[in-house]
């Protein structure tokens, strides 16, 4: 039984009542949110950001919607900036002086504050869809919440949200659980990536929730090649919540029966150099290759011929629907909203007993059978148009038509062609 950290559960649940009562102060005394003028909304966000592919699904579509007028985004993450969207970073001496996330929360409320925008988000709840939330009230605004990791930002108090304070709580805690959920549907509209999120949300009373899984440009990446180099991917932060520690198990189990299998790891994280020491542990040598942080993740997971991945929790990952655009089948866990895009036996596989004998039969069954595999991987080429970049924009065309945000509920995501 994991034992309560009882310090951090009062400080977090002092933090959300506090954050509780200064919001809705604002809400009683702010002024009223402000309607859009004819050039559209201007929106302020910010978030933590760790790849350009990631900035660019999210923001490019709202930055192409006809109803946008400007994407500000506060980050201290090297955001590209292009067709309105406009990148402000903290000073480095304010970041010397008070660390990267203040600096950039205290930015955002600095431009909130002189821009005066009509829509104020975050990335994550904690702590950027919060801040968003009371600002959006400060300034008479109305604020939105991109739920980039699911229910799990929310559930046992935000213990799985990754967030260095909530994470040591240490067990669950329900009343800062019903707190966030609370925090969340008193924002104006929460963006989820799948299915799963914008049922756990409007169960629970939030005003408005819509999926918006991403945009990307089909164009950019290329269907896989016909002699890969590698026979298994995986894109993705090295933390242990995507669980690589069971993938590095099913390939040495894997490889007793293909020999010659290959893996290459895309992407760096804390929990690489144990990485590296299991694998090595293992004996798996020259089978797996780390290849750290890339930027030009098409190009790599064209030179694979399967993509997978062992999270204990995910929302709608771009990294999968990276990989189905470039015609790959997935291995991946059912959890979370992965079977949006991952349907059994006809784009690839969904593993419920995830060990790593589980994955390694799946993997070298797949492997071993080339016509499946390519049958698969046009499949989920196919499924991953749904999510091209003018989709995603047409979403958000219809959502901001008015100011409640009440696009029709039948308004899906929709592939343009097959």
């Amino acid at each position: 039984m994991k034992r309560v950290n009882w310090p951090v559960r009062i400080i977090v649940r002092g933090f959300l009542r506090l954050h509780a009562g200064v919001t809705r102060l604002f809400a009683l005394l702010g002024p009223r949110a402000r309607d859009p003028g004819p050039d559209g909304w201007i929106v302020l966000l910010t978030g933590t950001f760790y790849s350009d592919n990631w900035i660019n699904a999210h923001l490019r579509p709202l930055a192409a919607s006809r109803r946008t007028a400007i994407v500000h985004v506060v980050a201290t993450y090297p955001v590209p900036q292009g067709d309105k969207i406009r990148l402000h970073m903290p000073p480095r001496w304010l970041v010397r002086l008070c660390g990267a996330v203040v600096a950039r929360l205290l930015l955002f409320l600095w431009l909130g504050l002189r821009l005066r925008p009509h829509l104020v988000g975050g990335f994550h709840l904690l702590f950027n869809g919060l801040m968003a939330a009371t600002l959006a009230r400060l300034v008479g605004a109305r604020s939105l919440y991109f739920c980039v990791g699911g229910p799990a930002e929310v559930l046992d108090g935000g213990l799985q949200s990754e967030n260095r304070l909530f994470e040591k709580l240490g067990a669950p805690d329900p009343v800062a659980e019903r707190q966030l959920i609370g925090a969340a549907c008193r924002i104006d509209l929460i963006v989820t990536m799948g299915s799963s999120g914008r049922r756990f949300f409007r169960e629970r009373g939030a005003p408005a929730v819509v999926t918006i899984s991403g945009g990307l440009d089909a164009a950019l990446y290329p269907s896989r090649g016909q002699r890969a180099e590698f026979d298994l991917i995986f894109v993705g932060r090295l933390a242990s919540i995507k669980r690589l520690d069971l993938l590095l198990g099913a390939l040495a189990l894997a490889r007793r029966q293909r020999p010659a299998i290959r893996a290459v790891i895309v992407g760096d994280g804390p929990e690489r150099a144990s990485l590296e020491a299991q694998a090595r542990q293992l004996g798996l040598g020259e089978c797996v290759r780390f290849a750290g942080h890339q930027t030009q993740i098409a190009s790599w997971l064209a030179r694979a011929r399967l993509f997978v991945m062992c999270s204990d929790t995910e929302g709608l990952s771009l990294a999968l629907m990276e990989a189905m655009l470039c015609g790959l089948p997935a291995v991946v866990p059912a959890v979370g909203d992965l079977g949006d895009l991952v349907r059994d036996g006809e784009n690839g596989c969904l593993i419920v007993e995830r060990t790593p004998q589980a994955y390694a039969a799946r993997l070298v069954d797949l492997l071993g059978d080339d016509a499946r595999l390519q049958r698969f991987g046009a499949a989920a080429r196919r499924l991953a148009q749904r999510y091209e970049l003018a989709v995603c924009a047409a979403r958000w065309d219809a959502i901001l038509a008015t100011p409640a945000f009440q696009a029709p509920d039948d308004l899906e995501l929709t592939t343009r062609a097959g």
